[in-house]
């Protein structure tokens, strides 16, 4: 699925048009999970759809789910852009940045520096390079240029020999770990535990995926992560700001 979506990708920055700056406030994802409303920092997702889930949320509003969100007392926004496989589109981004006073990661498949500079230009605080979409010097490259254009990266790495090749070269100030196989779309919040002891003590770690519940939470916590970024499981649920309460073992009335 990832080789699918990435040739996909290929096509589509070819064809790619890269808009003109959009004027917003920039918020910093390094700080957000650094200092989270929580005891641990959660990077909440407007996802629609996904490859492997088919469609998500029929009755789907990307302003209406950002600002419940952002009253549950989320840390930070992640934004689904991709069209073909996730049912986004950039302009969600673009509209979330004009209404949220919080920082928003661009959430896609990015492999090329035009797609960087679009991320900047449409106003996104932060992107997502995906170790095992390209080799660590590309994808090395590309995140010199994200803070060059005033971005923060959150690289994610699902294996434990991409992060060893990644950090080779550099040392990400953000690591994620994605607990679905990007290859098998198989999912387990161990994975996070089992990459965790590798992750440098200075780097800020992320839990991605399959987290859905209190005990989660607490599991991956315990294995060492600083955050968690959230989509599925919250975006299902009628009021995503009742979501983050349960997700985090608070009353209905604990905000």
């Amino acid at each position: 699925m990832l080789k699918q979506i990435l040739q996909t990708k290929q096509e589509e920055i070819s064809q790619l048009v890269v808009p003109e700056q959009q004027i917003t406030e920039h918020y910093s994802l390094y700080e957000a999970l650094s200092k989270p409303n929580r005891t641990l920092g959660l990077i909440a997702e407007v996802k629609r759809a996904s490859p492997s889930k088919g469609m998500i949320k029929e009755n789907f509003n990307h302003l209406e789910i950002a600002q419940s969100y952002e009253q549950g007392g989320a840390d930070a926004l992640s934004v689904l852009t991709d069209e073909q496989y996730f049912k986004g589109h950039r302009n969600f981004l673009i509209d979330i940045k004009k209404q949220i006073q919080l920082p928003v990661l661009r959430k896609d498949f990015i492999i090329d520096p035009i797609q960087v500079t679009e991320s900047a230009r449409i106003g996104a605080d932060a992107i997502l390079l995906i170790g095992e979409a390209m080799e660590p010097s590309k994808l090395y490259e590309l995140y010199k240029q994200a803070y060059e254009e005033g971005l923060e990266c959150l690289v994610e790495v699902h294996a434990k020999e991409t992060l060893e090749s990644i950090l080779n070269v550099f040392t990400p100030a953000i690591i994620g770990v994605n607990n679905r196989d990007l290859h098998t779309f198989t999912t387990s919040i161990e994975q996070t535990k089992e990459i965790a002891q590798f992750v440098p003590k200075d780097s800020l770690l992320v839990s991605e995926s399959g987290i859905g519940s209190y005990e989660d939470i607490h599991y991956v916590k315990q294995s060492g992560a600083h955050g968690v970024l959230v989509g599925e499981s919250l975006m299902r649920q009628d009021s995503q700001k009742a979501a983050i309460q349960k997700l985090f073992g608070e009353s209905a009335h604990a905000r």
